[in-house]
């Protein structure tokens, strides 16, 4: 380590810190200096006279800024490029583009389609007049345009961008065509073009989407998946190749109705199938509550396929959090995946008119009661599968399982809707009165008598998306989440951070998998530093991830007893984002992230942010190393 000579001067220095270098060992107690945005120096007792601004670390936790590898932070960076709710978790990198979302090819707007408006929100629950903002901003129609018009945005972290398999078709086909049929050969040679011309840009990968409930939301396709579902596999193999040869990353998700297809698909992998491995990172490793036999199947796949058989980079993404979403009446993710629901999610966000209409014919009635009750009566397949929790859909269509949050009855917040069913029985029988004012009110209307199906359906009619609840579809127990985060074929970091604005909130990701690794002494801590900065730094291909002198100085400080008294649970706040005008869903622990440097400036401190942060730039646009370093394969 260098100690410096005294000669030297330096940004910041960081004393008498815990550093944890990434490398996944235990820390060393050091001092950091940091100069032209650069770690200038590590030691013991650096010179503090040689220092404009220093930082008293001692008792804290110094490492690598964090990475955030899978975001949607692709619309919010261009309405606010610093990014705030990422870089006060302690995040210095985000990977965007995933999920076959991208903003690489501008707003493509041709022929009277609006891809941006269409493919987003539904897939990311952003409202419509926010992806309308961001798409007459992207104005640029070529992928090394998209990387160019950074320079002139105040970045808060270091943006890695991704080639979006929709996108892509979209670019190749035109929107309706996308979603209609196959390329045609000379479609196809299109897409490859474009995609060997990102690689070539310095892109870390490519991303495409195959769950079955990622819908576009303009008419006259709100009854269509998103475009790069209706890529037949040779497709996928066509373009995959092309990142194979780049050395670059695919990020997927699996068509999860399909086992044989999954499987097939993700063997794309391997390296003993396809001549050369391939990184493959995909969503997600998830302990669901409903189907307890998926989890099992997902680590047996990756096991084989990551076999010297095989021979493939395969890696499931893993969360540290709960799945925790938020639902506002019946407008939530979990409602895509079941028919009856969808078709009130087909409606514009704002067309409560609508959704009332659709909620009183008496067919989609019927339809919704079928959906209800289904496996939860009888004597069937149906209900069997449910009772040894190997159920094909993630809802749980339990009121024990939903939990009224911000609802318009106040007495009902924290309560599970179950609890308001059993004060609706008793007032019904002349048990117990309701409460005066809106629960008299809204008992008094209930059918008589009332089932589970009619209490529901009731309460959406009444508050429509007033309605606000939330339940916890996966990861419910912590053993497993602790034993998933530290598997070895697995790599944390399955946040969704920037989508959904309002039905969920994994931007605490990072830190979550901190205060599980502290669980088990400061070794495990750098265990999960590696996980959180090298190792994904690594299997992108970017120049992050380091402490060490030399390297790019993203550091982050952590306050390890502020983490440890942390209870992420309840730091959920719903807080009005001007940037969207909208509200919108965060994660904010109090006082675990100290200090948060990107390229040498301090951007957050002590639980704010510096005033040069959103006025100026701070991190860059990160490209693959062999383009930053002028080693790239050759092209074919």
């Amino acid at each position: 380590m260098d100690g410096g000579n005294g000669t030297t001067r330096w940004d910041v220095l960081i004393r008498d810190a815990w550093i944890f270098d990434g490398k996944g060992g235990a820390p060393v107690r050091a001092d950091l200096a940091v100069a032209e945005g650069r770690i200038a120096a590590v030691g013991a007792q650096l010179q503090v006279s040689n220092a404009d601004t220093v930082i008293d670390a001692r008792g804290r936790w110094l490492m690598p800024g964090l990475l955030d590898i899978h975001t949607h932070f692709d619309l919010e960076v261009e309405v606010e490029p610093q990014l705030p709710e990422a870089v006060r978790h302690g995040t210095t990198t985000v990977l965007v583009a995933n999920c076959s979302l991208g903003l690489a090819f501008g707003n493509q707007r041709r022929d009277g389609a609006d891809p941006i408006v269409d493919c987003f929100a539904r897939v990311e629950n952003v409202p419509k007049h926010v992806l309308a903002k961001v798409a007459d901003q992207a104005t640029w129609n070529d992928s090394k345009d998209y990387l160019a018009h950074f320079d002139a945005k105040a970045l808060g972290p270091n943006i890695v961008p991704m080639i979006p398999h929709s996108m892509l078709r979209i670019e190749a086909m035109g929107l309706q065509a996308s979603v209609t049929r196959e390329p045609s050969e000379a479609e196809l040679a299109t897409m490859g073009t474009l995609l060997e011309k990102g690689m070539s840009e310095g892109y870390a990968g490519f991303s495409t989407d195959a769950l079955p409930f990622h819908y576009l939301a303009n008419q006259p396709n709100t009854h269509k998946q998103i475009p790069t579902q209706f890529a037949p596999f040779s497709e996928l193999k066509f373009l995959t190749n092309i990142v194979r040869r780049w050395e670059r990353v695919w990020q997927a998700t699996p068509p999860k109705d399909s086992p044989a297809q999954v499987f097939k698909t993700f063997s794309l992998t391997s390296g003993r199938l396809h001549g050369k491995p391939l990184k493959l990172a995909a969503v997600a490793a998830l302990d669901l509550h409903m189907n307890r036999l998926l989890l099992k199947a997902a680590l047996l796949m990756t096991r084989i396929l990551n076999s010297r058989w095989y021979d493939g980079r395969f890696r499931l993404q893993a969360l540290a959090a709960p799945f925790r979403t938020w639902a506002d009446g019946a407008i939530t993710p979990l409602s895509e995946e079941v028919p009856v629901l969808r078709q009130l999610n087909e409606l514009d966000l704002g067309d409560r008119a609508g959704r009332e209409r659709l909620m009183n014919d008496p067919a989609w009635v019927a339809d919704f009661r079928r959906m209800w009750w289904h496996g939860k009566r009888g004597f069937n397949l149906a209900r069997l599968k449910r009772w040894l929790r190997i159920d094909d859909n993630v809802l749980s269509r339990e009121l024990a399982d939903m939990t009224l949050d911000e609802g318009p009855v106040p007495d009902w917040n924290g309560h599970s809707l179950q609890w308001v069913y059993e004060r609706l029985l008793a007032f019904q029988g002349g048990v117990t009165a309701a409460a005066p004012g809106l629960e008299v009110e809204v008992f008094a209307a209930m059918p008589r008598p009332c089932d589970e199906a009619d209490f529901v359906l009731h309460l959406l009619r009444r508050f429509d998306t007033d309605l606000r609840w939330t339940t916890v579809t996966a990861n419910r127990d912590p053993r497993v989440v602790k034993r998933l985060l530290f598997h070895p074929l697995l790599i944390p970091g399955f946040n969704d951070s920037g989508a959904h604005l309002t039905n969920m909130a994994f931007f605490d990701g990072n830190l979550r998998t901190l205060k599980i690794a502290q669980e088990d002494g400061v070794e495990r801590v750098g265990q999960a530093v590696r996980r959180l900065t090298r190792e994904p730094a690594e299997f992108l291909g970017i120049d992050a991830g380091r402490l060490e002198p030399g390297a790019a100085a993203d550091l982050v400080l952590i306050d390890p007893e502020r983490l440890r008294t942390w209870d992420p649970e309840k730091t959920y706040r719903f807080i009005w984002r001007d940037c969207f005008e909208a509200k919108q869903l965060v994660n904010r622990p109090e006082g675990v992230v100290s200090v948060v440097l990107i390229a040498g400036r301090l951007a957050w401190q002590e639980g704010g942010y510096t005033p040069d942060f959103g006025q100026r730039r701070f991190g860059r646009v990160m490209l693959n190393q062999a383009h930053e370093h002028g080693t790239l394969p050759v092209a074919a």
